[in-house]
């Protein structure tokens, strides 16, 4: 029985599926804790992986691998393959200054032409920028870029400053898609973009195809890996017409497409994804955590603000949750604040509030389904996923909600089994 094992290596932890190669069921499994934090040392990634590969039963057995992780991630590394500063990670907003210059500089229409995106303080390319304003001593260090998944697979290889080939680092095209110095219809990165974003020329990561594979030193099979989001669409085993909605902290809806999308409004990040195709995505920053702030106010348990809200009529007797507790980024209202309107005598109760959260947060992932609609992406089906998919009131207003059928998939880990499952077609 041949073995596969994924990785999930993702802002918080490190997760590990070993799977048979064939059936794709789950062998054994292992798990390792990530600092918080937006900049982090790298080096904590490499030791939780270790970690968790070994609580995983290790890889003395396992025949293919390949990792999925956090996208967006600056990884800068010298000539001598050491890591130059922490990593800033998808989270770090400090480069939202150099996301903006750069607009400046080329403007929205033409980077979305050349990149699918619209820069905004996540992506690599505003770090990279960031990094030459900010650090110019760290900048002019730089020989090497990669992004976490790449650094990671790269160390697994047995490469480091122990063995310092950056030649040898390698990525996948929805991985390279979120540095916005690579252009998803070409497959090619675009070098002007990364010198006026750095400062000078460096290494880039070869993006290698779905079905290509690297060797580690064992001379085991290694799979290109992915981002998060589209491991995951691999995992769920997504098809063009499916869209994605993931409700977590905050919120992704993300569609399989077999055409590659560019909005210059930036809503849409026209990302590729790890099967060949693409996978447009809108982020939204108000998801669960609009639960949890009514299921506060109420004093309720999650499960109890579910049994509430199913008390109450569609629609709350006209009590509305406009849920940008945060400010929100789709749409695009960073100083926005939530809003609950419709107050009545009548509507005021608490199956009314707690069906207005649940209407309300749903209403705010069902925008980014519209902005996928406007670019002819074809939704079909959500599958919906992530903690907030585990409530029943949520499960049962979504269709009501997004207007599409809705599966809920089993609780897993979709990014490391995506990843084993890239890992697992290498040995067919």
């Amino acid at each position: 029985m041949p073995l596969a094992l994924g990785v999930d290596s993702s802002t918080q932890s490190c997760k590990v599926v070993v799977v048979d190669a064939q059936t794709g069921a789950v062998i054994r499994t292992g798990r390792a804790s990530h600092p918080d934090g937006t900049s982090v040392d790298p080096e904590h990634w490499w030791r939780a992986l270790q970690h968790a590969i070994a609580d995983a039963g290790g890889l003395h057995d396992v025949a293919a691998w390949a990792i999925g992780g956090q996208q967006h991630g600056l990884v800068a590394l010298d000539a001598g393959g050491r890591v130059i500063r922490d990593a800033l990670l998808w989270n770090d907003t400090r480069s939202a200054g150099a996301a903006a210059d750069l607009i400046a500089e080329f403007g929205a229409d033409e980077l979305a032409a050349r990149t699918g995106l619209v820069p905004v303080a996540s992506f690599t390319i505003t770090k990279l920028r960031w990094l030459r304003d900010a650090e110019p001593e760290n900048a002019a260090r730089v020989a090497a870029v990669a992004l976490p998944h790449d650094w990671l697979t790269w160390r697994l290889r047995g490469f480091g400053p122990e063995n310092p080939v950056l030649d040898e680092l390698v990525t996948d095209r929805s991985d390279a898609s979120g540095t916005g110095y690579w252009n998803p219809r070409t497959g090619e990165y675009d070098r002007d973009l990364l010198i006026a974003a750095l400062g000078h020329d460096a290494v880039l990561p070869r993006v290698l195809d779905a079905d290509a594979s690297v060797r580690d030193a064992e001379g085991r099979a290694v799979g290109p890996g992915a981002g998060d989001n589209a491991a995951a669409a691999l995992g769920l085993d997504a098809a063009p017409g499916d869209v994605i909605v993931s409700i977590g902290t905050s919120g992704t809806v993300s569609a399989v497409s077999s055409t590659p999308v560019i909005d210059p409004t930036g809503t849409v990040a026209g990302f590729a994804d790890a099967a060949g195709a693409f996978l447009p995505l809108v982020a939204t920053l108000n998801a669960a955590r609009v639960l949890d702030a009514i299921a506060g106010l109420l004093a309720v348990s999650h499960d109890e603000l579910s049994t509430l809200a199913l008390e109450a009529a569609r629609g709350a007797d006209g009590l509305r949750l406009q849920p940008y507790f945060e400010g929100e980024r789709t749409p695009n209202l960073p100083d926005a604040s939530a809003t609950l309107s419709g107050l009545t005598l009548a509507s005021t109760t608490r199956p009314n509030l707690a069906r207005a959260a649940v209407e309300g947060m749903l209403s705010g992932l069902s925008a980014g389904l519209d902005a996928l609609r406007a670019q002819g992406v074809p939704l079909d089906r959500v599958l919906l996923i992530g903690g907030g998919a585990q409530s029943p009131a949520v499960r049962v207003i979504a269709p009501e909600v997004f207007g599409l059928p809705v599966a809920v998939p089993e609780p897993a880990e979709y990014v490391a089994l995506g990843a084993a499952r890239q890992a697992a077609s290498l040995l067919h």
